[in-house]
């Protein structure tokens, strides 16, 4: 029986180590070719770099792609964005869990509906130019904030439930206000599900394509989302640029995902609060 059990997880490994292999070779395809001369990448194969690794792919890239200002604003895009997205989706989470009247119920429901709901980029074009915010820093923040605050209260309300109420009257006892309960008591006890909001918010926000190239006109803000596109159609033949390009756009979501990934799961998971 134990044999059995065995051969079958080992099994299950096996197949799970192929799968992922085969997810990986595009990435691979990828990063060999960033490395490559422009006539070897235009094969696109898995054969390593000839001649050495082609290092100046890479300055070339940031020189003529402009990647210094188009990563200065996809980082500002993106930690606008998740700055907002934690404190509003955890303040608007806590009040409606911990009132669970039918107003606040409605309330709730109506904001997690946003998850769901298509968006109709004809009437938030016409929001947009009527509040002065197209073709804006501040306004792009505020869209995505906007788009992904229903699932990061959806997330944080859950988790505020599992936190007994008895520390927020023990907190009130002792004199606390509202304003210090929240951020003295209550935010710490968030903390792995205020990570993952961060870590996921930060993710979709840097690879979000379609709103900027909707409510950015000018490219001096665009994101670098819209400068590889932008990239790709000049250089279109030399594909060992091209794949600089794009390994220079993926590598700060990669470094945020493996810095964060297991507070993903922990905030996803979690459901107890540690005494």
């Amino acid at each position: 029986m134990k044999t059995r059990k065995r051969l079958r997880s080992l099994g299950v490994n096996m197949i799970a180590c192929l799968l992922s292999l085969i997810m990986l070779i595009p990435i691979v395809l990828i990063l060999l070719n960033s490395f490559k001369t422009s006539q070897a990448a235009s094969d696109m194969s898995l054969a390593l770099p000839v001649g050495g690794l082609h290092f100046e792919n890479y300055t070339l890239v940031i020189q003529k792609g402009k990647l210094g200002v188009t990563f200065f604003n996809s980082l500002l895009y993106s930690s606008g964005s998740v700055l907002l997205c934690v404190i509003l989706s955890a303040l608007a989470a806590y009040v409606l869990s911990r009132n669970r009247s039918r107003l606040h119920r409605f309330i709730y429901v109506f904001i997690v509906l946003g998850i769901t709901m298509p968006i109709n980029f004809v009437s938030l074009m016409k929001v947009m130019q009527l509040t002065l915010l197209q073709n804006t820093r501040i306004g792009i923040i505020l869209l995505y904030t906007a788009i992904q605050l229903p699932f990061d209260v959806f997330l944080i309300y859950s988790f505020v439930g599992k936190i007994p109420r008895d520390i927020d009257e023990a907190a009130v006892i002792d004199g606390c206000t509202p304003l210090r309960l929240f951020y003295s008591v209550v935010l710490p006890l968030l903390k792995p599900v205020l990570v993952t909001v961060m870590v996921l918010t930060f993710l979709n926000t840097w690879n979000e394509f379609v709103l900027p190239l909707y409510f950015l006109g000018s490219s001096s803000m665009w994101p670098m989302t819209l400068a590889v596109y932008n990239f790709f159609g000049m250089y279109v033949t030399d594909w060992n640029l091209v794949s600089a390009d794009i390994v220079l756009t993926v590598l700060p979501v990669v470094i945020v995902y493996l810095l964060g990934q297991k507070h993903i799961v922990a905030g996803m998971t979690a459901g107890a609060v540690k005494s």
